[in-house]
């Protein structure tokens, strides 16, 4: 009898592990996708509103060619699969000072906007700002982004091929030094400093090489019809269609290993034999010991520390007044000197800036009445497990967030309420050992980038996928890692395969209580 394909089960269905799972079952891959909620998605989620399912989570698509690969890597099309609309303008911007500047899909048009909004010396600046985050885009895209491993004497030898990118990475600098040396109006320093957040960092502390991600948005921004839950959904289905199984309310409880190497997975109800295991989860939950205390070994300490920023996050169904709002929308601090300092001492911030996505006005099918919002305070990862922490948080973060919206003149109608916000301690307890950091690993530092993890572990048959292994957060680049990681898979099979206890072939058995002890994010 020939070899069965070999069994691959994957812990945790975020977009990284579906993207795995669609790589491999085309593949020819047995998998089995286990999801401890009811859902695909991870962090991809919405919760109900009277208006509808609202975002919970990501609001908007960029680099839309990651995701083009995907489907055409598998033989199919995004388009045919997900609607996704182009955004004409990529963000508005609200300052207290009563200054707006919205950045455009059309360069030309964003260049006129600057140069309206804060003169023909702003424009220049902001036109050499761009030029330079294109050029640190497509000179780190191969040796960081696209690749499995990163390694700096890859860096070192593109730098070596174009010298002029030292003056562009600015190494010595930080993100926010890097922009007050290059704009003289501080609102634009401003403005792109907050792109540390974006991968949970604060602009003081991030690496100038951080301003590429402005190039990323620049090449435009998509909303996905019916929410970004619409990709998951579209992925898992299509994975699926090429005999991926999915297991959603499944718990993950530990992986077996056997002579040093992963050969199963414990749920509360089963015993899964499987030839490799790839946990789509924060690996600060290896660490933890939540998967086993075999599994504390696959990543070292460093690649799970220190933690990047969390959040509150607001969701809800109301009617706007006051501002005139596009799809999304940053309404910012009265001081961008001193609006961070709070979170660099694990505070939270007194006068921060906003992030305000109006679900339904980046389509044609704004409704009448009550429309959706998700609102997005940063804020420090938790530090404590006290329940009483963790509701005074939500109050305060509620109150901070619509007083702050009210003095920059938007309300909403109805006033939403406190068990609107989802806080850091609840993001730990949806994304387990995390600490509520969205983002996995600090960014910050100039070496950040090489110290989270990969996808291969220590452990023969465990692989990482996820927004904290590299090439970092963000859909986008948790998409890439999973091809990484379904390359590794491949490429690592055969001798995995090889090397299987005859026991691990098979379907399930049952396990006692006492066997599956641990709780995982899956």
């Amino acid at each position: 009898m020939s070899d069965p394909a070999p069994h691959v089960a994957i812990v945790g269905a975020g977009i990284a592990g579906l993207a795995a799972a669609l790589r491999l079952a085309h593949r020819g891959v047995r998998v089995t996708v286990l999801e401890r909620h009811n859902a695909p998605g991870g962090k991809m989620r919405t919760l109900p509103t009277d208006a509808g399912p609202v975002d919970a989570g990501p609001t908007l698509l960029t680099m839309k060619p990651v995701f083009e690969a995907l489907f055409a890597d598998v033989g199919a099309r995004l388009d045919d699969h997900v609607t996704l609309e182009p955004q004409s303008v990529l963000a508005r911007h609200f300052w207290p000072d009563g200054t707006r500047l919205d950045l455009m899909r059309d360069t030309e048009a964003s260049l006129q906007n600057v140069a309206d909004a804060f003169g023909p010396l702003a424009a220049a600046e902001f036109a050499s700002f761009s030029a330079k985050a294109r050029t640190l885009f497509n000179a780190f895209d191969a040796p960081m982004m696209q690749s499995a491993a990163p390694t700096s004497a890859a860096l070192t030898l593109e730098v070596a091929k174009n010298p002029k990118l030292i003056r562009h990475i600015t190494p010595h600098l930080s993100l926010m030094q890097s922009l007050h040396r290059h704009f003289t109006d501080p609102r634009l320093a401003q403005l792109f400093a907050r792109y540390a957040t974006y991968v949970g960092g604060l602009p003081a502390s991030s690496p100038a090489l951080l301003s590429l991600i402005w190039h990323a948005e620049s090449m435009g921004v998509w909303h996905v019809r019916g929410g970004m839950i619409e990709l998951a959904r579209s992925i898992t289905k299509l994975a699926t269609s090429f005999g991926a199984t999915f297991q959603f309310n499944s718990h993950v409880t530990r992986v077996e290993l056997q002579a040093g190497k992963a050969c199963a997975v414990y749920t509360s109800t089963a015993r899964i034999p499987v030839d490799a295991v790839l946990f789509n989860g924060d690996p600060a939950a290896l660490h933890a010991g939540m998967l086993g205390d075999g599994l504390k070994s696959a990543v070292a300490p460093e690649a799970t520390q220190p933690r990047s920023l969390s959040a509150c996050v607001m969701s809800f169904a109301a009617e706007a007044e006051g501002v005139a709002l596009s799809g999304h929308n940053v309404f910012f601090a009265d001081d961008p000197k001193s609006e961070y300092g709070p979170l660099a001492q694990g505070r939270l911030q007194t006068d921060p800036t906003l992030y305000v996505c109006a679900q339904d006005r980046l389509s044609d099918r704004r409704p009448a009445g009550p429309e959706r919002f998700e609102i997005i305070l940063n804020c420090p990862p938790i530090d404590t497990q006290d329940p009483e922490q963790d509701e005074k948080a939500r109050t305060t973060c509620h109150t901070l967030i619509l007083d702050r919206l009210r003095h920059l003149g938007l309300t909403f109608s109805p006033r939403p309420g406190p068990q609107t916000v989802t806080t850091p301690r609840g993001f730990d307890s949806l994304f387990p050992a995390s600490a509520g950091a969205l983002y996995g690993r600090s960014p910050h530092g100039m070496t950040a980038a090489f110290k989270r993890p990969t996808v291969r572990t220590k452990i023969p048959g465990l692989y990482l996928a996820g927004g904290g292994v590299h090439p970092g957060p963000g859909v986008p680049m948790a998409t890439l890692c999973a091809r990484h990681a379904a390359e590794a898979i491949l490429k690592d099979l055969p001798s995995i395969s090889k090397s299987r206890p005859a026991d691990t072939h098979g379907g399930t058995s049952t396990v006692s209580a006492t066997t599956a002890r641990a709780q995982s994010r899956s």
